[in-house]
């Protein structure tokens, strides 16, 4: 279809930036240096034209040097942790600080796999690990994935995030597990899967604005979605990798078919992003300018999904619902939601969010229900869209300090129940 032109035409808009500017910048993130020298212009504009047709060559990585924790700045050390063809689970640690023998469990940020990469939920990493060591899953380019990987379905992504889960668990110490958007029903299905184990590594899950139940007051999103067929969609907005990325020949749905459709949804995002950049660029700003331009090659930097993957999305979560009906089973082991009976768990949503509808997190609640249940939160976020949930203001006043909350009140929970045992002389 388009894949190979556009591709074509990418390459050849990156050539002519470059070209035109000399080489200077990587991704546009350098595209400060130019003008606060000399006063030139172009490395913004480089960025900006590489930023607005999908031209980014690579995603920016995370580069979080150092946080502020305890009234004091702690450098940060990122390594891979463990990795599959899907995607890498990479750990981000404070250097010095052994936080796992301050008494605080890990947290594993399941990030999305929507079409953007997990460096879009840089903001939400810098926070957490402020109290907490951080592994995040950061899912691979499919365009980058060899064949002989697979097909990759949406069963696959919820394997390895189980996987990912079980190898933060360590003896004595358990997890508390985060999932973002669409992230949150392949979390929750993995969570389900653990929870039957008789030694689940499980502390927590929290859900943040999610499809759990999209039959719930769908959005304009999400009712597109169930209203066309799985023919369609593979008809439509399926392509084939070209040469010479690693996974030519797979098919995939192209990150730049979701930016497009992301931007004509939710203009108002990006639109905020490029005039809080632009503005601070022609006030000299230096580091606000750079804080924008940050956020906007993170918004920037899409990815390719697997064919299978994406078509299983839309039958498993819009079409069937089979989370929420209880019908879904992967690699022969049902998903029992009920098995999470015993997890504490907490969901939120925004009341502006415009991409999930309201209830479709929340319901976990009932899908997990326990007469004895341990700590459950529902947050509402009020005027709090979707990306509020995870980046700004609302993140970091609301959302961030009510998990914090909550992750403490878990762990006092059952630690107390732990000592109850031991005194008991129970098992721990």
């Amino acid at each position: 279809m388009w894949y190979a032109m556009l591709d074509a035409q990418r390459r050849l808009i990156r050539a002519m930036a470059h070209g035109v500017l000399q080489g200077r910048g990587d991704n546009g993130c350098d595209a400060l240096a130019g003008w606060m020298k000399g006063g030139d212009a172009l490395p913004a504009l480089r960025g900006w034209l590489c930023r607005s047709t999908c031209s980014l060559d690579r995603a920016p990585s995370f580069s979080i040097d150092s946080v502020c924790a305890s009234g004091r700045v702690v450098p940060v050390q990122e390594t891979i942790a463990d990795e599959v063809p899907a995607g890498a689970l990479r750990k981000f640690t404070r250097a010095g600080t052994a936080a796992r023998r301050s008494g605080s469990w890990p947290v594993v940020l399941c990030a999305p796999l929507a079409g953007h990469h997990a460096v879009m939920l840089r903001e939400m990493v810098e926070a957490l690990l402020a109290h907490r060591e951080v592994y995040v899953t950061d899912w691979t380019d499919a365009r980058d994935i060899p064949a002989e990987a697979g097909a990759l379905t949406l069963d696959d992504y919820v394997l390895a995030t189980e996987r990912f889960i079980r190898f933060v668990s360590s003896p004595g110490t358990r997890v508390h597990v985060i999932a973002v958007c669409q992230a949150t029903v392949p979390a929750l299905a993995a969570a389900a899967l653990l929870a039957r184990e008789p030694a689940s590594p499980l502390a927590s899950l929290a859900l943040l604005g999610g499809p759990i139940d999209a039959g719930l007051n769908p959005t304009a999103v999400e009712r597109f979605a169930m209203s066309h067929s799985l023919s369609w969609f593979r008809e439509h907005v399926i392509d084939t990798v070209p040469p010479p990325y690693r996974g030519r020949g797979r098919r995939v749905y192209p990150g730049y078919l979701q930016q497009a459709a992301i931007v004509a949804t939710y203009p108002a995002r990006l639109i905020g992003l490029e005039t809080r950049y632009w503005s601070a660029w022609l006030a000299g700003n230096t580091r606000e300018a750079q804080a924008a331009l940050r956020a906007l090659n993170e918004y920037a930097a899409v990815l390719d999904m697997t064919e299978q993957y994406f078509l299983d999305t839309i039958r498993v979560v819009f079409h069937e619902r089979r989370l929420a009906c209880g019908e879904w089973t992967i690699a022969t082991r049902p998903v029992e939601t009920r098995a999470l009976a015993r997890v504490a768990l907490c969901t939120v949503e925004g009341d502006r969010d415009d991409i999930t509808g309201a209830g479709q997190t929340h319901c976990a609640h009932a899908l997990c229900a326990a007469d004895d249940a341990p700590p459950r939160h529902r947050l509402t976020v009020a005027q709090c869209d979707h990306y509020d949930l995870f980046t700004g203001p609302r993140w970091h006043e609301t959302v961030h300090p009510r998990l914090c909350a909550f992750w403490q009140e878990t762990e006092r929970v059952w630690r107390s129940a732990r000592d109850k045992r031991s005194v008991a002389g129970m098992p721990a």
